[in-house]
């Protein structure tokens, strides 16, 4: 399930994407003390996403029971000038599913703590 929301997030098919979560999918950003509650916040939020960003999955761990998941991910994020060169950046993200196999929570680490940017306000909740 966690590749199948990956390769849905790079191809920004939110149709698939949507289709590997729970109805009350809660996802976390402790940098930046967000969290969304339900799967259509979380689909508008990764739909105005802004940016030309791009992830690759460097491994998935899963436990034993099928219930938790951990990823490492590359992102890469088109740079700021025209021409400039893109950002790259390793994040951590934990997983838990719920009985039917669907991805109920979504944790992320990024490398460093953020101010979130504005216009997001009408999806999360700070914390």
């Amino acid at each position: 399930m966690v590749e199948a929301y990956w390769t849905a997030a790079e191809a920004r098919d939110w149709t698939a994407f949507g289709a590997a979560l729970a109805e009350d999918v809660v996802y976390e950003l402790p940098q930046s003390r967000e969290r969304i509650h339900g799967k259509d916040r979380y689909l508008r939020f990764n739909e105005e996403y802004p940016g030309d960003w791009h992830a690759r999955v460097e491994r998935i761990v899963v436990d034993a029971e099928g219930r938790q998941a951990a990823a490492r991910t590359e992102f890469t994020v088109a740079g700021d000038q025209p021409g400039g060169p893109p950002e790259q950046m390793d994040a951590i993200h934990f997983f838990t599913f719920d009985a039917k196999g669907l991805i109920a929570g979504v944790t992320d680490f990024w490398p460093e703590s953020y101010e979130p940017p504005a216009g997001r306000e009408h999806l999360v909740e700070r914390y």
